[in-house]
């Protein structure tokens, strides 16, 4: 499905705009931006429950009893530390260690593997799995324009949906999914992740079903002011939590290492540029960095980091305005030598202003 100006549509597009949503591009999707307003939805996640669709996100499957000691070698994390029902956050890294995608793993068996990777990724990851294939007995399948996700988050996201599957959705650990009927449809993949640092869970369900289930969620939410949120909030909520967003945070030019991730960094593995990588971890000259500003101000994207001097050390790479905090917030990268946590300022229209780490 494609929009007037060539855009990739989810299957709930029109639904998004009887919703009243404001449209935007969005890593080749026309995107809800925001339904009423970032800073309610924003706090609705925070206070209550909002529900998003994600469908644009990528999702894989990896199958054959090759794909686990593939997926070992192609990604940074030690998938052999989780069993069938968990799932994983890793990244997919060239052979120079700069990170190709962040992605989840979900470990269906032994054998399968469902991969979800950003939508912005989906052909160039696609295409570097694919050169590992060869003369392998695996079976890649690429579902993204089959299947859909949509991601409750709040702290009332797990007792707004219970009544629609028999699944205990609160008995579901952190990182761990469960296959049952969901909303009466069978065999749908619920899992307790989120991009929000709210509690909450994602629903991987086929497009067929998908108008479906939305409207279902969203007529037993509103018992609990569940609402619909978009890429806006979205944003400043992972923001406030300081995960990373690839193609600002995370790009091919950053290692896991210097992108504050060597905690999923197995080095008891094998796999690709890990020899790279370790010496990275020794010798690394820029460090990514969570701030706020205590003065009326919002960072943006490409902000300059400054010392006293006035010589530059770095540059936001994210930034926002914090619902919750009331403070401007952001993400930055700065140079290693140069991190002194009570000196760094960011240039905001050649003024400078102190950033507290």
């Amino acid at each position: 499905m494609m929009d007037l100006n060539g855009l990739k549509k989810t299957i709930l597009y029109n639904k998004h705009i009887q919703l009243g949503a404001k449209m935007i591009p969005y890593s080749g999707f026309s995107m809800p931006l925001q339904y009423t307003s970032s800073l309610k939805e924003h706090i609705a996640v925070r206070k209550s429950v909002g529900i998003f669709d994600i469908s644009h996100m990528g999702k894989f499957i990896l199958k054959g009893k090759d794909s686990h000691n593939l997926l070992q070698y192609l990604t940074i994390n030690n998938l052999s530390n989780i069993k069938s029902g968990q799932a994983q956050y890793t990244c997919l890294v060239n052979t120079l260690g700069g990170i190709i995608d962040d992605l989840i793993i979900y470990k269906i068996s032994k054998i399968e593997f469902l991969l979800i990777v950003n939508a912005i990724n989906i052909e160039k990851d696609k295409k570097w799995i694919n050169n590992y294939i060869k003369n392998k007995k695996l079976t890649f399948l690429d579902l993204s324009q089959e299947y859909s996700l949509l991601s409750i988050q709040g702290p009332k996201s797990i007792s707004s949906i219970q009544k629609l599957t028999n699944i205990p959705l609160s008995k579901i650990p952190f990182y761990h999914f469960e296959i049952g009927k969901f909303s009466d449809i069978d065999k749908i993949l619920i899992s307790k992740t989120g991009y929000t640092g709210s509690k909450g869970v994602e629903i991987y369900i086929h497009n067929k079903y998908t108008e479906y289930v939305w409207n279902n969620i969203l007529n037993i939410g509103s018992f609990s002011n569940m609402i619909p949120c978009g890429i806006a909030s979205r944003n400043s909520l992972r923001i406030e939590m300081g995960y990373r967003l690839y193609g600002q945070d995370i790009t091919e030019r950053i290692t896991p290492i210097e992108a504050g991730l060597s905690w999923i960094t197995k080095f008891n593995k094998k796999f690709i540029a890990k020899k790279i990588l370790k010496n990275k971890k020794l010798k690394v000259h820029i460090k990514i960095f969570s701030f706020f500003i205590e003065e009326n101000k919002i960072p943006r994207q490409g902000n300059l980091l400054k010392n006293k001097k006035n010589s530059i050390i770095g540059k936001v790479t994210s930034g926002c305005f914090s619902p919750i905090l009331k403070k401007g917030i952001g993400l930055g990268f700065i140079i290693k030598n140069k991190l002194d946590k009570k000196s760094i300022f960011i240039s905001i229209r050649e003024k400078k202003f102190l950033l507290i780490l």
